[in-house]
Parts: structure tokens; sequence; C-alpha cells
């Protein structure tokens, strides 16, 4: 059970390049590292990277078929998860553009807000497990590696260990780079336009997930 030097590099570049493209992810870690820190973003993306499992082990389990092949289930989850980006994006949305010329608001913000990390992980893995485009892709892209002789759940298993590594390599360093710079960040008005945009582009995720066609 092993991959050779091309079939490891042709994941590593897949998986790498699906990772960094600008996506719900991305957007979900940097409106948690503007609300919470370096750890929000931390823990969301563990939270992110922990859901891939869930897809690989549906995958594995032959259970993603199901879910691709159902009209019912798969507009479900999609719907669920469209409506819970939505959510997230009017919530960012609120916060950004309510009273902030109060007092209590300054006092509030002038550091970030304490989230608890059950909260941020949470946020991260239900992202991931109620978007149905991660169970697609799992079973198109992985069974291309895995040979006949392998163990399906095990080899499915190693190779999403390995997308786990990238994906918290790249979000961790994201989130620390945006906290890094949080100075320029989380001024009242650059705050505002940032949760601004983050929320909208959540919302825009949403609503693109829930009027796509069913696979």
């Amino acid at each position: 059970m092993e991959l050779s030097n091309s079939q490891l590099f042709t994941f590593i570049a897949a998986t790498l390049l699906l990772t960094i493209t600008p996506g719900v992810d991305t957007f979900i870690v940097i409106r948690n590292v503007l609300r919470g820190g370096w750890r929000d973003g931390v823990f969301t993306s563990f939270g992110i990277c922990t859901g891939l499992f869930f897809h690989a082990t549906l995958s594995a389990c032959g259970l993603s078929i199901i879910l691709i092949h159902s009209a019912f289930l798969f507009n479900s989850v999609k719907t669920v998860g469209a409506l819970y980006l939505v959510w997230l994006g009017i919530i960012t949305i609120y916060n950004a553009t309510k009273n902030h010329k109060t007092i209590e608001f300054a006092r509030r913000h002038s550091s970030f807000e304490a989230v608890e990390f059950s909260k941020s992980f949470r946020e991260g893995l239900l992202s991931n497990v109620l978007n149905p485009k991660p169970a697609v892709f799992y079973m198109a892209f992985l069974p291309q590696f895995i040979g006949p002789d392998d163990s399906v759940f095990v080899k499915s298993m190693l190779l999403t260990s390995i997308q786990f590594a990238i994906g918290i390599v790249w979000l961790v360093t994201l989130s620390f780079t945006i906290f890094r710079i949080k100075r320029y960040l989380t001024t009242g008005p650059t705050r505002r336009i940032l949760n601004t945009i983050s929320g909208s582009v959540l919302i825009a995720f949403g609503i693109k997930l829930g009027l796509q066609g069913t696979k």
C-alpha cells in the first residue's frame, strides 16, 4: 500500500492548489481571526480540516455514492450547508454594521473578542461537513490513487492525512498572517469594511451552493 513518487507529487500538487484557492474555508478563517485573534483562526482551521476525515470515511464506506445519486439527500445537505453559510454571513455583517459610536463598543472592540475554542472548531467543522462538494471531490479524486489490492479505508485515511497536513499548514499560516497585520485590519472603519466583505462573501458562497444543480 504505497504511493509512487509521481502519484504522491500529483496528489500533493492537486491538493495544494485546491487548498490555497480562496473559498469558504479561507473566508471563515479570516472572519474568525478578525473576531477572536489567531487562536480563533487556528481552532477554526482544525475544525475545517477534521471535516475532511468525515467525507473520506463516507467515501470509503460508499455512503457518498448514496449522497451523490440521491437528489433528496444531496439537496437536503446542500440546503442546510447553504443556510449555515448565509447565517454566518448575516451575523458577520450585523456585527460590522451595528452602532460603533458607543463607549461600550469601543471598550469591547479595543481587542479581540473572547471566543470559546469549541465554538471556533464547531464552526469550521460544520462549514466543511455540511458542504456536499467535498464528498463529490473524494469520490472522483481519491480512487485514482487507490489500487485494487489496497485497503480502501486505510488508503483513504492516508491520503486524507496528507491533505489534512497541507490544509492545516496553509490555514494556520493564514491565521497568523492576518493576526500579525491586525493593527491595520482592526481599526473601526477598516474592520467594518472587512467584516462586511467577509460576510457578503460567505452569503454569496451560501447562495451559490444553494442554487447549484444536483450532481
